[in-house]
């Protein structure tokens, strides 16, 4: 398994949640860690750069592109993790909302590896990290935007694989129920963790997945990983 040490990790969606406990993990392994979301905390973890970031937005992403590489450098772990959830039914939703939660969810994850990917490219190695959802293989009523944009993340997840490979790693992270503030934010509807009713894991066994692909040695590709409740059965 590969030391992680001295590696370069940026984390979007990285204030809370699942993108916390990946930058907290990396940290621990003693990887230069920074963290880009649109809300910062009060209080972000330990030895990390901080920057705020709407990753629907291209000019914030060209600040933080700018703003990474001046405080770490080129990072050689990118790990999407900001996401949105979206809770209507089809024939009831409002289309204005169904594009904010493809914005981030899809759209923002492609500004991120088109930002940051080719500078792995010409490094010669790297690992880019995509958290997805169970959602993504099983259509249930209330989800069809949500579950179509971590699908369409998975297609280009495997496209991006193709076109990187053998030099850049590419994992898809696909979480079920996770007990995190993701339920709170949701752009709409009152959808909970403790409704879904299959109990929740913690976003640090998310994190330790990631880190199980990380650790991989070189020329060893975790693609992959689903991680969920053993209730949930989807």
């Amino acid at each position: 398994m590969q030391h992680l040490k001295g590696r370069k990790a940026l984390i979007s969606g990285g204030a809370s949640g699942i993108g916390r406990a990946i930058a907290a993990r990396l940290i621990q392994e003693e990887v230069a860690t920074a963290l880009a979301d649109l809300h910062l905390p009060g209080e972000a973890p330990p030895a990390t750069k901080t920057f705020r970031c709407d990753v629907t937005s291209g000019p914030d992403v060209d600040t933080l592109f700018a703003g990474v590489q001046a405080s770490i450098g080129a990072p050689d772990i990118l790990v999407c993790s900001a996401g949105r959830g979206i809770h209507e039914k089809l024939t009831e939703g409002d289309p204005a909302k169904w594009q904010q939660a493809i914005e981030v969810n899809l759209l923002g994850a492609l500004r991120m590896i088109r930002a940051f990917v080719p500078g792995m490219v010409a490094e010669g190695q790297g690992d880019v990290v995509l958290i997805s959802s169970v959602a993504a293989g099983q259509a249930y009523t209330y989800d069809g935007v949500y579950g179509a944009s971590k699908a369409a993340l998975e297609v280009i997840a495997e496209t991006l694989r193709l076109e990187v490979l053998p030099l850049v790693r590419v994992t898809v992270i696909a979480p079920g129920v996770t007990d995190t503030p993701f339920f709170e934010h949701t752009i709409s509807g009152s959808h909970t963790a403790a409704a879904i009713g299959f109990g929740a894991i913690s976003p640090e066994v998310v994190a330790d997945a990631v880190l199980y692909a990380l650790r991989q040695p070189k020329g060893v590709s975790v693609n992959r990983i689903t991680v969920r409740p053993t209730a949930q059965p989807f």
